[in-house]
């Protein structure tokens, strides 16, 4: 029998007609999607609907977001070089000083591996917001902490807050620009991980000098005022990943907390003993090897865990994709080199030469005036240049450049030791750049986020270690250097007794007591001693590092040369040919 349908029928109908126009848009995006991703061949992909441009112009956005990741990264470096500025200000020791340092590196490490999961969870451009905000405001608190215990808890807040900024950064760049363009976006961001380590030290050092400690934390608050203001004005939040959202949401969140907290408790204890194990004495410190103990379990457990979990936190499974696997690897040699020499090099013209925390800035000034320049050379080239290539030639660069560190002396004039690191600064774009380019080839443009998160994990792994190790190394080899050369301070060397007796009529005659003289000298060639004791050691760890950058080269042959040569899965995903 048939009649007038009834009311359930009828909304039926009213749903269905209202909904007729939403497929019909949605198939039109989607077919606007493939057809934009058809264009390019080595898109691997990428799709403009995940953009974080919008209307504007995508270097617009890659300009703005590249301003606060360049404050986040100059922070971690600027307070090394106040640290005794800190502690005589806020009356405490050294010791209790560099916790200023540690805990932010630790808050940074925890937050990093999970800010691909809040960034889907609470949306990219918010939580973006959320970590500049917090960033600036606890930036402002450690400028006006009145005590050691609040400046800490301060740095643990703007650890937080930094740890969301450069692997959001990474994500809106390679979301925003085809495979093609994104040699040139990536030079923009490089100025952030290279140009501001390198600006640190001296910035640090004129501004403790100038002013004060507590102003290389408030000149943040303006630079993130700035920054909020622009992200919210041009930066996008693009529809593609609002739906995202939202099926995540009706789906149901699931955090994988026991991941979470493995690679949490894994990266804080790992951190703790790289950067406090020169002072500590390393292995012979019972907290160093907890630290030792917590880090190694924790790490193994978390990538066991990981490769198991149907939702893991970070997914482990990109690993398959050769050039994010080796383009990983090398961003930790990256870390190494660039974070361990920059951190090296101004500790040895202050402990040898005696610069100032300023004079000791300037001797990086000259490399990164040099990264300016190539910077966006390294850019263009990498759009038409094969990676390997252009990383090949950077790695030969950095071991040039170690060899001439590996020779410096107790007499090395300022001018040689800035060429020498100059001829390094000058090639870390060409290295860096066309990796962060490679390295995402075969990924999935839905899983960028995870990528990006891993790589930044990386760098700053790389980093830490870097530090520690080129520390633990100049320790054990001043020790050896000391052994050696104070054998030849005893009487049986007439060397060492012409010397003594030389240097004592000298003390004699510029008004010294006779009796004290002798002394004297001796305090004197042994100081010399241990002076050239750190120099010898210096240069080992130049040395040593040299040799690191020429074993670790051949990994360059894993890259895939090109997008081109990646092949696509059965949905359109490139994945990477063994």
């Amino acid at each position: 029998m048939t009649g007038a349908p009834g009311p359930r029928a009828g909304a039926r109908a009213a749903a269905q007609a209202r909904a007729r126009p939403v497929a019909r848009a949605a198939q039109a995006q989607s077919a606007e999607m493939a057809a934009a991703s058809a264009k390019d061949v080595s898109s691997d992909s990428w799709t403009p609907a995940r953009s974080a441009a919008g209307r504007h112009s995508p270097w617009l956005i890659a300009v703005i977001i590249s301003i606060s990741a360049f404050m986040e990264v100059l922070d971690t470096a600027i307070a090394n070089v106040s640290l005794r500025h800190i502690a005589g200000s806020l009356a405490v020791s050294y010791d209790q000083a560099t916790w200023v340092l540690t805990t932010y590196l630790v808050a940074n490490a925890v937050v990093i591996p999970m800010s691909s999961w809040l960034s889907d969870v609470f949306g990219r451009k918010r939580y973006y917001m959320f970590s500049v905000a917090l960033f600036t405001i606890s930036s402002l608190c450690c400028g006006l902490a009145p005590s050691i215990t609040f400046l800490i808890l301060a740095r643990v807040a703007q650890g937080v807050g930094g740890g969301g900024l450069q692997p959001i950064t990474q994500a809106m760049l390679v979301d925003s620009f085809p495979p093609r363009s994104r040699g040139k976006a990536m030079a923009v961001y490089s100025f952030t991980v290279i140009l501001a380590p390198m600006l640190g030290p001296l910035l640090g050092g004129l501004i403790t000098d100038r002013l004060s400690w507590h102003w290389i934390f408030l000149i943040n608050v303006p630079i993130g005022a700035m920054s909020l203001m622009l992200v919210n004005l041009f930066v996008d939040e693009p529809p593609l990943l609002v739906e995202e959202r939202r099926e995540r949401w009706r789906r149901g969140i699931h955090f994988d907390f026991p991941g979470a907290m493995l690679i949490a408790l894994g990266l804080s204890f790992l951190e703790v003993m790289t950067d406090r194990g020169v002072q500590d004495d390393w292995f012979g410190s019972p907290l160093i090897r907890a630290a030792a103990v917590i880090a190694g379990v924790c790490l193994v457990g978390f990538v066991l865990w990981e490769l198991a979990a149907s939702r893991p936190l970070l997914d482990m499974r990109l690993f398959k994709h050769r050039n994010f696997a080796a383009g990983t690897f090398i961003v930790m040699v990256i870390g190494v080199i660039l974070f361990g020499t920059t951190q090296f090099v101004p500790q040895m013209v202050q402990q040898i030469l005696g610069y100032t925390a300023t004079e000791a800035g300037l001797v990086l000034t000259l490399g990164g005036i040099i990264t300016v320049f190539t910077m966006p050379l390294a850019g263009v080239l990498t759009g038409r240049v094969q990676p390997r290539i252009l990383m090949g030639f950077a790695f030969a660069i950095i071991a040039v450049s170690l060899y001439l560190m590996s020779h410096f002396s107790v007499d090395q004039t300022f001018g040689s030791i800035a060429f020498a690191r100059a001829w390094q600064s000058g090639a870390i774009p060409f290295l860096f750049v066309p990796l962060m380019s490679a390295a995402y080839i075969g990924v999935p443009a839905r899983r960028t986020g995870n990528a990006t998160a891993i790589i930044n994990v990386a760098r700053n792994l790389g980093g830490s270690v870097g530090i520690g190790m080129v520390q633990a190394l100049f320790a054990r080899r001043e020790q050896f250097h000391q052994v050696r050369l104070v054998a030849g301070l005893q009487p049986l060397n007439p060397v060492y007794v012409n010397s003594v007796h030389k240097l004592a009529r000298a003390l004699a005659q510029h008004g010294a007591a006779p009796a004290a003289a002798k002394s004297m000298a001796i305090g004197e060639i042994y100081a010399m001693m241990l002076r050239q004791a750190q120099m010898l050691s210096f240069d080992d760890v130049f040395y040593a590092l040299m040799l690191f950058v020429i074993l670790i080269s051949p990994t360059l042959l894993l890259l895939k040369s090109r997008p081109g040569e990646e092949r696509h899965g059965p949905e359109g995903v490139g994945e990477a040919a063994f």
